[in-house]
């Protein structure tokens, strides 16, 4: 059967899936995640077999760490898990009761999206964590994972759909596309699906929002900022700059830019570069951070790795790129208005970072950087649905519509509104025999 007429069904059965009660949802991820757990060295040896593929592929290492699935990256996905049965269900929530007239109540209220396809490249927890997600929220999904993780996507999804069915989520609610194929078939399923999330490489995300009439969520790359602002604390902000850039280099929130206000430059710069060189570091950055970084960095011993090269020395365009590697670009500033605006202009509006104690110049910034996150004293490492609090994410949203940074639960549903009357006519108001009082019923 093609994905057009699996999704067809699907649509036809969006309905019943959003229907469900919250307890045969919640009994649906607690037998998703015994079975994840009881099948774990399944899931492992399948992993294996990506992994050697991977290497035999000759594919890049900042890349490989996004296919490994291990013991650490079940724990994530069973703990993601374990939060979500925490959340109360998003859909079924009255968002607004108003009375239009007597026996005229209108309510707004918060139903699943319905059917709903992600494609996403590498990261096989990912699979786990969408899928509940849906599950949980209410909606149907159709899953594209990537080539190189075929394996243990494969035995992923076999474990969700059947632990869900077990619990009475209909099978048709799941759907895994295996074939590249597929995804120019499923792009053109306008009448069937209702939203795409694509999740991967700049040049991926950008195919799939142009090949498409499906409404499409998501984030084409992440170029995020770290400001070091002449308020900083230096103790505070070295850390904060080594853990964005490092503690997990090949995700779309780790820190891309360092920019240094010109009056700290020279005492800021020589230290954060050492702690940076420390940890694996290549600066890239204007030739005015390099001249800084010259004199304060002998050619030879233990701080040579912390200089700016000569060839890494970066025209204004360069600082479009996202490294997913351990490579930092650096640029000085003179304010809070010209960092906001260099990140405005250079920025993917995903997730960028103040560090200072100026309280007006930590408003400044958070109020004139258009971004989904605006963050002060923090790694940007954060932007994170797990670590928001919302049990896990399908992607971050850097658009504006619907939803806007880490999309958990809240993301994936919308809403209808409900009028309920007696026998009301839109001629007895029109002819003024009737009037509307409009009474808001949520607060009393």
């Amino acid at each position: 059967m093609s994905v057009r007429d699996n999704v067809r069904k699907m649509k036809e059965v969006s309905p019943t899936v959003a229907s469900l009660g919250s307890e045969v949802r919640d009994r649906a991820l607690r037998a998703i995640r015994a079975s994840l757990e009881k099948h774990r060295e399944e899931i492992f040896a399948a992993n294996r077999e990506d992994l050697a593929r991977a290497d035999a592929d000759g594919i890049a290492d900042s890349v490989k760490k996004r296919l490994k699935f291990d013991e650490h990256k079940l724990a994530d996905c069973l703990a993601g898990i374990d939060s979500l049965l925490s959340l109360p269900d998003p859909a079924g929530r009255i968002t607004l009761k108003r009375e239009l007239d007597e026996g005229l109540i209108l309510e707004r209220v918060t139903v699943p999206i319905g059917v709903i396809g992600i494609i996403f490249e590498a990261r096989p927890d990912a699979l786990v964590q969408i899928s509940c997600l849906c599950i949980k929220s209410g909606n149907c999904a159709v899953l594209k994972g990537g080539r190189e993780t075929a394996s243990t996507n494969k035995v992923l999804f076999d474990l969700i759909r059947g632990a869900a069915a077990s619990a009475g989520i209909p099978e048709e609610s799941l759907l895994q596309a295996s074939a590249h194929s597929e995804i120019d078939e499923l792009l053109e399923c306008d009448d069937c699906v209702d939203l795409l999330i694509p999740r991967g490489s700049n040049a991926f995300v950008r195919y799939i929002m142009e090949h498409t009439k499906i409404p499409v969520m998501g984030h084409s790359d992440g170029v995020c900022h770290t400001y070091v602002d002449a308020g900083a604390d230096f103790s505070l902000a070295i850390p904060v700059l080594v853990d964005a850039k490092t503690q997990y280099t090949a995700a779309c929130n780790a820190t891309e830019t360092l920019l240094v206000h010109r009056s700290i430059a020279d005492s800021f710069l020589p230290q954060a570069a050492k702690a940076l060189a420390e940890n694996g570091v290549r600066l890239r950055g204007t030739a005015e951070a390099a001249r800084i970084l010259e004199a304060a960095c002998p050619a030879e011993g233990p701080d040579a790795a912390a200089k700016i090269a000569g060839e890494d020395v970066m025209g204004e365009e360069d600082f479009r790129r996202e490294y997913l590697d351990l490579v930092l670009s650096v640029k000085l500033v003179d304010s809070v208005e010209e960092a906001a605006a260099h990140i405005n202009r250079f920025g993917s509006h995903h997730t960028d970072c103040i560090i200072t104690e100026d309280d007006e110049a930590a408003e400044r910034f958070m109020t004139l950087v258009d971004s989904a996150g605006v963050y002060r004293n923090c790694s940007t490492r954060f932007a994170d649905g797990f670590r928001y609090g919302f049990g896990a994410e399908v992607g971050i949203s850097t658009g504006k519509l619907h939803a806007r940074g880490p999309v958990g639960l809240e993301g994936l549903v919308t809403y209808k509104y409900r009028l309920q009357g007696h026998g009301q006519t839109v001629g007895d108001y029109a002819s003024g025999k009737r009037s509307f009082h409009f009474r808001d019923l949520a607060r009393e």
